[in-house]
């Protein structure tokens, strides 16, 4: 009996080995055949197709480096959908991938593993999730697809926020997050300036598809000296998303700054460098929008950091150090462009000096900021149906996609006010539902930033809460698009659950140091002074 069952067994590996052996060589066969006839797509494809089994693999192991792969994916998945011909399958390739790590979170909390986050916003969110999944089936909509692209759009990424509260089990873990998200950004603006200096060619190829290639290769010109400035997108598809994530970036090296300096990390070289690149990147975007809502931050955030600095224990002056330092990275930086691609620097700011002034010709200040989006939003008002809307997804990004799948023409609803849009969405009524759980998230977010104060979070937790009063209500004033870009969209949800969770990693021993004056006081004293 024993030889009998050792024989069928060494029979399966036999079996289970030649089975391999065929598929291995059906591989090697197939990749010749694409070699031969100079199929580089293929090949790529191949190749990616690799790199995603191997990282489901890490995923479903270890959800918490799997929200950093996501990250890193979601920012560079452009470059490969420039070069693959806007490929579907690499778009969706995120999707799958943060989709396995919410699989793996929840198989994670049924084991008890993770602290699970309670959003104090959860029930007005529900309700706006609740009438937009009704508005998929609304009867104006040509076909319940575009709803589902509006539901991917609006709550896909929103259970980030239970992924960033949980991944955060102390200071090393926030740290790893902010360096990988501070290194990534680094590069990508970096590229994004070398862009602007070496032309389009560069990270662009010239036979890319015709909708991204529009996007990618942007001119602009200055309405009085008519100089031309080119609008760089970097790794990206588009000069627009490249825009976006620059707020988003800055916001966050300016938090994470104050964050590494309060808690003396050594973190800190990537946050004074990140500034010093992002800030030049801003300038060289040929787009308004960063250098407007940059320029906004910096008042709002230094004013923040200098009432919530921790000036009871003597390291105010540390926040004011980092300030410093920071308009300092970014002032050098400037000067350096300036010196080296004078061209370049000096294209951009004419077409923002000439069109930003507060009056005078070729200016547009107050078309962009108050004519434009209220003339689209009273657009949005005369399309009707104010109170059952046109369906989910009606004025969402990515409905050319749905539109050439279903072969049919792309409904005439584009309106350039986020406002604008959720009321042809979903009517009055989910205007209103928006208004009330973004209300919610930023007023029990604000409660968690005075928390904050006088801890070495501050910063990080105000530059967050920040950045969704940035996303969720000023930018959404001009339109949809910031919302519901997929990498501002992410961060911000992730961040959102990182938020919340500051206060309790502020509960932990602080490594904040002894003033000089206090050093070799007696422990009675110290311990009077809540240390």
């Amino acid at each position: 009996m024993q030889l009998t069952t050792a024989g069928s067994l060494s029979g399966n590996r036999q079996i289970k080995a030649g089975v391999l052996g065929l598929i291995v060589l059906a591989i090697i066969w197939e990749l010749a055949a694409w070699i031969v006839a100079g199929s580089d797509r293929n090949l790529i494809m191949f190749g990616l197709g690799l790199v995603v089994i191997a990282l489901v693999f890490n995923i479903l192991n270890d959800w918490r480096s799997g929200v950093l792969i996501f990250l890193v994916w979601l920012l560079f998945e452009d470059l490969a959908r420039k070069y693959l011909g806007n490929s579907l399958t690499v778009y969706f390739a995120k999707d799958f991938l943060v989709g396995v790590a919410y699989l793996s979170f929840y198989f994670a909390k049924r084991r008890g593993d993770v602290e699970v986050f309670k959003p104090p916003f959860l029930l007005p969110l529900g309700l706006f999730f609740a009438l937009a999944f009704v508005e998929v089936f609304n009867g104006f909509s040509p076909n319940v697809m575009y709803g589902f692209l509006g539901l991917k759009l609006y709550f896909y990424y929103a259970p980030l926020m239970f992924l960033g509260y949980a991944m955060l089990k102390g200071p090393a873990d926030l740290d790893r997050l902010l360096k990988v998200s501070l290194i990534a950004g680094i590069v990508i603006s970096a590229l994004g300036i070398a862009q602007s200096v070496l032309g389009v060619s560069f990270l662009t190829p010239e036979n890319s598809e015709a909708e991204l290639y529009e996007m990618s290769h942007l001119v602009r010109y200055s309405p009085i000296t008519h100089q031309e400035v080119f609008a760089p997108s970097s790794v990206f598809v588009s000069a627009g998303r490249f825009s976006f994530y620059l707020i988003l970036l800055w916001i966050l090296a300016m938090g994470a700054q104050g964050y590494f300096l309060l808690s003396r990390k050594t973190y800190s070289m990537y946050s004074f460098l990140g500034i010093g690149v992002i800030t030049v990147a801003v300038m060289i975007t040929g787009t308004r929008t960063p250098f407007v809502f940059v320029i906004g931050s910096i008042f709002v955030m230094t004013a923040a950091f200098l009432w919530g600095a921790p000036w009871r224990w003597g390291q105010g002056h540390r926040l004011v150090k980092a300030l410093r330092r920071g308009f300092l990275v970014g002032g050098l930086g400037l000067i350096l462009m300036v010196e080296i691609f004078p061209t370049v620097i000096g294209g951009n700011w004419s077409f923002f000096s000439e069109t930003l002034a507060i009056s005078g010709q070729g200016s547009e200040l107050t078309a962009r900021t108050w004519d434009y989006p209220v003339q689209n939003l009273m657009g949005a008002i005369s399309e009707g149906n104010l109170l059952t809307g046109h369906g989910t997804g009606m004025s969402s990004l990515g409905m050319q996609y749905v539109s050439r799948f279903l072969e049919e023409p792309l409904p005439g609803f584009e309106v350039e006010s986020g406002f604008g849009s959720v009321l042809v969405e979903m009517g009055v009524f989910g205007l209103l539902l928006w208004f009330f759980w973004v209300s919610v998230l930023l007023w029990q977010g604000w409660k968690v930033v005075r928390t904050l104060r006088e801890t070495v979070y501050f910063p990080l937790g105000f530059a967050i809460w920040w950045y969704a009063v940035v996303g969720l209500v000023l930018l959404m004033y001009f339109g949809i698009q910031f919302y519901q870009n997929f990498v501002n969209n992410a961060y911000l949800w992730l961040l959102t659950g990182v938020l919340y969770r500051l206060p309790q990693l502020a509960l932990m021993p602080q490594p904040v140091p002894i003033p000089r004056h206090l050093r070799g006081a007696p422990r009675w004293r110290l311990a009077m002074l809540g240390r």
